[in-house]
């Protein structure tokens, strides 16, 4: 899927406050190595560069065109690759923001992951949990009705795309990891005609404008705006849009002479 960096950076304040949520609640001292996996333009990348200096920081995302605008920091490495190709042998912080919900069979990546992360390492991932709100429903029956149903088919995510929390929850336990899980629900006011449009535009809806021509983009796009006013009317202040994102940050223990020791690296 091709991706715009300037549409997904339109409400970059707001997206970029649930990276930072996840990442205050990982206790690593000083890694080695830490990956951010699906990270965009890179810019929140950066950021992990000036939490663990010495460490080095790789940012790895399936999208050319996000990696191409990456900023040019030699604190840190950008590279084009895949959640399902990523290896996290040699790994000591490994975090996703909003990528895992893309990735079918996601699930069987972390168990994966949590085997392959270094001892005494840490794993934070993020995923929208608002499959479910108007944003997402109203754009897949707009895509599953008569009229785009030969064109679309199942081309957009549903509400399998995730896990539920607890699920997340179990996995991670059961993977000899140490788990925090928990949901929070972000209530954007947005400024500006059509704010929620123009928020999916660079993120959900981006399946939808690839699948479609020009003629059919301005219908399909059109029609959904319209049932996106009356789910979200603008009020005095802005468009208030309610999103929830369910957020897990484990730590492997470090094994020594039998014991487990929570020790951050």
């Amino acid at each position: 899927m091709h991706w715009d960096p300037a549409q997904y950076g339109r409400y970059s304040s707001e997206r970029s406050r649930p990276f930072f949520d996840l990442t205050a609640q990982i206790g690593a001292i000083s890694p080695s190595t830490v990956v951010d996996l699906g990270c965009g333009s890179g810019e929140l990348t950066a950021t992990l560069a000036n939490r663990w200096p010495s460490a080095r920081v790789s940012g790895v995302d399936s999208s050319t065109e996000m990696i191409a605008a990456a900023p040019p920091d030699g604190q840190v490495s950008f590279s084009v690759g895949t959640a399902e190709q990523f290896d996290a042998h040699g790994v000591d912080v490994l975090v996703s923001n909003a990528v895992l919900q893309w990735v079918p069979g996601h699930l069987q990546l972390l168990s994966r992951w949590a085997d392959e992360l270094n001892a005494g390492g840490w794993l934070a991932f993020q995923v929208p949990a608002n499959f479910s709100s108007p944003s997402h429903r109203l754009m897949r029956e707009l895509s599953e009705s008569s009229r785009w149903r030969p064109r679309l088919g199942r081309t957009l995510r549903h509400d399998d795309a995730v896990a539920e929390p607890d699920a997340y929850l179990d996995l991670l336990i059961r993977a000899g990891l140490i788990a925090t899980v928990w949901q929070t629900t972000y209530f954007h006011v947005l400024p500006g005609e059509d704010p929620v449009l123009e928020w999916v535009r660079g993120s959900g809806l981006r399946p939808v404008l690839q699948a479609l021509d020009e003629p059919e983009r301005e219908e399909f796009v059109a029609e959904y705006a319209a049932a996106l006013r009356r789910a979200y009317p603008q009020r005095e202040y802005g468009t208030v849009f309610p999103f929830i994102r369910t957020f897990s940050v484990a730590h492997k223990p470090l094994w020594e002479s039998g014991n487990t020791h929570h020790r951050a690296v």
